[in-house]
């Protein structure tokens, strides 16, 4: 299915089961419901957001089912789902053998669009997708044009392609959820960051997750943008289906090659998008307009600017768009500088490829870790980070995973084992690390695991961090 198939569902009195409210499910019960469709919602829950969410839509006429995500109403001719759900549930495994399609809200607001709709670039990775999506959108308003950072991102995709504001184009955040009940989609250019073990009990496989994340590809018309350090991107480029005359575009923290972008003496360059790309490249900024300059920011800037380069951007558009860049809380985020020692916190990284990224770009490093591990396995994150490690504390359900691969392979790192969970337990991790840190260290929060053992979200991790950080500073001052 192309671009030319938009719209091409005739909605009256269509039979649509839309799984799951939320932030996707509502907007796609609304949308379908305008058109004509027959809609039912089901929810696996039944708590008082869930019926408040409920009745606002019985209002409208749409049916709603809560308590039950597993069963497959009759007469169910589409099925739209949110993102989040498994493949293996019983719902999907019960349109699969009525030979109903099951749709993304991805899919959905693709499928919707209008015959005028603004193109796609999209991005996704392990990593650094939210950040890259900013940076591209910042770049492209840079260039004076209409955009929005959209998707994954938390702006809902179908609000974008369906609200009255219109765009030269979309920058796209989307997820290997997303894009795996995504199967028209078909963008501008799209980039895939990073690839690395994560999700896996969504997606059964690492060759599954890689899968879907390839298909951000499919289709493609002027650029496929890689990761030329990370072999795996280059290889879901080889194996996409894409239009005649789309190119690959490597990007990379080194000099780069023809049909690459890269870095040179401190200026990120363009070798792809230059009329002689064997002799010439194209200066687009300095290194120091990325904000922060660590070396997974770089890469993420890279990976902007090539698709904004794709999209025909100027290069000094690309340099503004850099420079007005903010990232976002809790994404490698300086605090403060207590007696001399750094305290950054990147609360986000919340997997061992974040984690890994964040260590280096600090040295020497009291690294505070631990979480909920997710299935991930420590010791090649450790074995790499060993040579900067001041110290660590840990805390956590699963810090002993983390202990275990220290005592392997840094046996002579201090580690603090923080067997607390208390509301306090931030705060005792900040003074412990204060304790191990010397003047000129940098003393990094990068879990490396998921925040949900402790706290509700890496956001409030973060601000716990931060919040004991400052109260560090205020009693030093």
């Amino acid at each position: 299915m192309g671009s030319q198939e938009v719209n091409d569902v005739d909605w009256q009195g269509k039979h649509v089961t839309v799984a799951g409210l939320g932030v996707s499910g509502i907007p796609a019960a609304r949308a379908l419901h305008e058109r004509g469709a027959l809609v039912t919602v089901v929810n696996d829950g039944d708590d008082e957001r869930s019926r408040a969410q409920a009745a606002e839509l019985e209002a409208l006429g749409i049916t709603v089912r809560l308590g039950d995500g597993d069963t497959l109403p009759e007469s169910t001719e589409l099925v739209v789902t949110a993102p989040g759900w498994k493949p293996g549930k019983p719902l999907f495994r019960a349109a699969a053998e009525a030979g109903v399609p099951v749709w993304g809200d991805v899919e959905l607001a693709w499928r919707l669009r209008g015959p005028d709709a603004a193109p796609w670039l999209a991005v996704t990775g392990t990593n650094g997708k939210t950040t890259t999506v900013r940076m591209l959108a910042s770049i492209l308003e840079a260039a004076g044009l209409r955009t929005a950072a959209v998707g994954n991102i938390g702006v809902s995709l179908l609000d974008a392609v369906l609200g009255d504001e219109t765009y030269d184009v979309l920058a796209v955040e989307l997820s290997s959820y997303q894009l795996h009940w995504a199967p028209s989609l078909r963008a501008h250019s799209g980039a895939v960051l990073n690839l690395a073990p994560d999700h896996l009990d969504w997606h059964g496989s690492m060759a599954d997750y890689a899968a879907d994340k390839g298909r951000i590809y499919e289709g493609n018309s002027v650029a496929c943008v890689y990761n030329a350090q990370d072999g795996a991107t280059e290889d879901l480029v080889r194996e996409a289906d894409v239009e005649e005359g789309c190119r690959a575009i490597g990007f990379t923290l080194g000099t780069p090659g023809p049909s690459q972008l890269g870095v040179v003496d401190g200026i990120l360059v363009d070798r792809a998008f230059v009329a002689n790309r064997q002799k010439q490249a194209q200066e687009l900024a300095e290194v120091g307009d990325v904000n922060p300059p660590a070396p997974h920011n770089i890469a993420n800037a890279l990976a902007a600017a090539a698709l904004a380069r794709a999209f025909g951007v100027p290069p000094a558009a690309v340099r503004d768009g850099l420079r007005a860049f903010r990232p976002d809380a809790h994404r490698i985020e300086h605090v403060a500088d207590v007696s001399g020692v750094s305290y950054i916190d990147d609360s986000k990284a919340t997997n061992t490829h974040a984690a890994e990224a964040s260590l280096a770009a600090y040295e020497p490093i009291v690294w505070i870790a631990g979480g909920l591990a997710k299935g991930a396995t420590f010791d090649e994150l450790v074995s790499g980070a060993a040579k900067r490690l001041r110290g660590v504390v840990l805390m956590g359900a699963d810090r002993a995973l983390i202990r275990e691969a220290l005592a392997r392979h840094a046996p002579e790192v201090p580690v603090v084992d923080l067997d607390r969970t208390d509301t306090g337990a931030m705060s005792a991790a900040v003074r412990e690390a204060a304790r191990l840190a010397r003047h000129g260290d940098t003393v990094l929060l990068a879990p490396a695991c998921a925040s949900m053992d402790m706290f509700v979200n890496y956001n409030k991790r973060g601000e716990a961090f931060a919040d004991a950080v400052r109260q560090l500073a205020d009693e030093s001052a």
